[in-house]
């Protein structure tokens, strides 16, 4: 089931499922996506319910309505993971000149929730605080019950869905600082979407295309199975000692071909279209604006 957040004309910000190109209201079970998730597998089998015994003339055109962010607020930072691909941690490394060596232990930061926008929302150039805004196409996926000290074995159990999120990204602000969150938590750089993808459409999260096109070229065309840190490892790691809850966004590392590790180095400019893929998922789509 694809879960969405959507507005239309006359229509407040609510929670639906797509159904054959069309919008299934979902508002009866819960006020938004999160009190949705909170409602775990009873939520779902109301859902799935709902959509079947929704007439056709009930619903509303996919084309008629504007996709939100699935999540538009999450209560936390996404988590996030640095150098998750080999080719990424080495063209990282050389750009910034460091040793081409890969992480021994998954690397994480996190963006602020605030950095939420959703497909074909403007990304801002954010031109007075950075001249190096970059992209980064990532498979994202969301917690789906409390989750502390998860065996790897039983790890792809907790997760209720996942997404695509674009982790676009400062880069002379992530060496100013020496850290990553300011540069990854500029207001509107963390697309997110186009829906939630329930974790049951997606048997093998680590057997998916990816890929980035910049203006309809492709910049980076990978696959999850060369993430170097699995799913089951990210989620083991972080719940062995703290707390992961129903509603956690955790984004998974992007593959080579940012602009960073371009030769010359290329960076977002004013009207960039970003077309982010994931394949069982979507394409999430954004334009870059200046001002």
């Amino acid at each position: 089931m694809r879960l969405v957040t959507y507005e239309a004309p006359g229509i407040a910000p609510r929670i639906g499922a797509i159904r054959d190109q069309a919008v299934v209201d979902l508002s009866p079970i819960a006020a938004d996506m999160m009190a949705f998730i909170d409602l775990g597998t009873a939520g779902l089998e109301r859902a799935r319910t709902l959509t079947i015994d929704t007439p056709e003339t009930a619903r509303v055109p996919l084309s008629a309505v504007t996709l939100l962010a699935p999540i538009p607020r999450p209560r936390k930072n996404i988590v996030c993971l640095g150098m998750n691909y080999a080719a990424h941690a080495l063209e990282s490394a050389r750009a910034r000149g460091n040793p081409e060596v890969l992480p021994r232990y998954p690397v994480f930061f996190t963006k602020a929730p605030t950095a939420v926008i959703g497909p074909d929302a403007t990304v801002p150039l954010h031109e007075d605080v950075t001249a190096q805004l970059d992209w980064e196409v990532e498979l994202a996926f969301v917690i789906s019950r409390l989750a502390k000290r998860v065996p790897d074995a039983e790890a792809l159990q907790y997760i209720y869905g996942y997404t695509v999120m674009n982790d676009v990204s400062a880069r002379e602000l992530q060496a100013q600082h020496q850290q990553f969150f300011r540069a990854k938590s500029l207001d509107g750089t963390a697309p997110l979407g186009p829906w939630l993808v329930t974790a049951d459409e997606i048997p093998d999260p680590h057997a998916l295309g990816i890929r980035l096109r910049l203006n309809g070229r492709l910049m980076q065309d990978s696959n999850t199975s060369d993430l170097i840190f699995k799913i089951p490892t990210i989620i083991a790691t972080l719940s062995s000692g703290m707390t992961l809850e129903p509603g956690d966004i955790i984004s998974t590392g992007t593959p080579a071909g940012v602009g960073m590790g371009m030769m010359p180095q290329q960076w977002l400019k004013d009207g960039d279209v970003m077309e982010a893929g994931i394949d069982g998922i979507g394409t999430l789509r954004n334009t870059v604006r200046a001002g």
